[in-house]
């Protein structure tokens, strides 16, 4: 096919695509005729994303501390991208399935391996002081971050596994979420009482949260490894994936978390409290919350230890390797 002739081609595809319209292809033509070249800078909005730093006070490092937050949630967006995709799929396509995990995994390797800007990256001094002008604001308010956790799971996994036995599936969402165990996290053990923190995230979230939780019932990626052929649930490859990202996810990003904490809110002879109210001790630890996506792929035992050899890595490597 010579070039005019793969020109009519194109032509004709063009008037084939637009035909339903309303419009005639000539009237495409001369719009696209009139545009603007693109650039770089409007096609990611560039300018946009570079002033939406708005710090509260004047201390150099909280810019850095706001930064770091929003690629987090872009790295979040990601995630949850690539769930979806898996989450809408019909086809059990097993090296779809394995790549999407894989392009989870990817990112969340990313967020891990980037921490050192929060854990070394910022003066504790400064951090100390500017933080209190961000109360009662918390990380832990990232809606994102629950969103992946219910298009991973059941909703009876993410109970607090203190009452994780009393619950299954045949509980409605609205039960299962009232007993998810992030909520613990930002709430007054003596008095029962919410943080503001926590009450602020249900307002604005909690109807989207269970919204998105009905939509996925039965269809989670936990749901959707279980609806597969046994053939394909027994690829070591996507086995190791699905690990790898309970690992991720429920072990190694929370650990970031604690390492920071610990750096800048654990160092007084007095521990001082995260700016959400939560008691970032309890509810840190991976072998305190047991969140385990895709329990099939363990063993009893490997369940009940969930976290535990990762958290002794860190904070207690004499016991991690034996020494009493």
């Amino acid at each position: 096919m010579d070039k005019k002739e793969h020109i009519e081609s194109q032509i004709s595809k063009l008037e084939e695509k637009y035909k339903d319209s309303g419009q005639d292809l000539s009237s495409y033509l001369d719009g696209l005729l009139y545009q603007r070249y693109l650039t770089y800078w409007d096609y990611i909005h560039l300018d946009t994303l570079l002033s939406l730093q708005v710090p509260r006070t004047y201390f150099p490092d909280e810019e850095i501390f706001i930064m770091y937050h929003q690629i987090t949630e872009l790295y979040f967006k990601l995630i949850l991208h690539e769930q979806k995709q898996l989450v809408d799929d019909k086809s059990q396509n097993l090296d779809f399935f394995i790549e999407r995990v894989r392009r989870i995994n990817s990112y969340y390797q990313a967020l891990i391996s980037s921490f050192s800007i929060m854990i070394r990256g910022m003066e504790r001094e400064q951090f100390l002081q500017y933080r209190m002008a961000l109360l009662p604001a918390s990380g832990f308010q990232s809606a994102q971050y629950r969103m992946i956790e219910i298009y991973a799971t059941p909703m009876e996994n993410l109970v607090h596994h203190t009452e994780r036995a009393l619950f299954s599936s045949s509980n409605s969402i609205e039960e299962l979420y009232e007993h998810i165990y992030w909520k613990k996290g930002a709430t007054d053990l003596t008095t029962g009482e919410k943080t503001l923190t926590l009450k602020q995230f249900e307002y604005r979230y909690t109807p989207r949260l269970i919204r998105i939780a009905k939509q996925v019932k039965n269809s989670t990626i936990y749901h959707k490894f279980l609806q597969l052929p046994e053939e394909k649930q027994d690829n070591k490859v996507l086995i190791e994936a699905l690990k790898n990202l309970d690992i991720n996810a429920n072990v190694n990003w929370p650990l970031m978390h604690l390492g920071s904490a610990h750096r800048y809110l654990g160092k007084d002879k007095q521990e001082i409290n995260a700016t959400g109210g939560t008691n970032w001790k309890e509810y840190l630890p991976p072998s305190f919350q047991k969140v385990v996506f895709f329990p099939k792929l363990y063993t009893k035992q490997e369940l009940n230890n969930w976290g535990k050899q990762w958290v002794d890595h860190i904070f207690n490597p004499q016991k991690a390797k034996g020494v009493k």
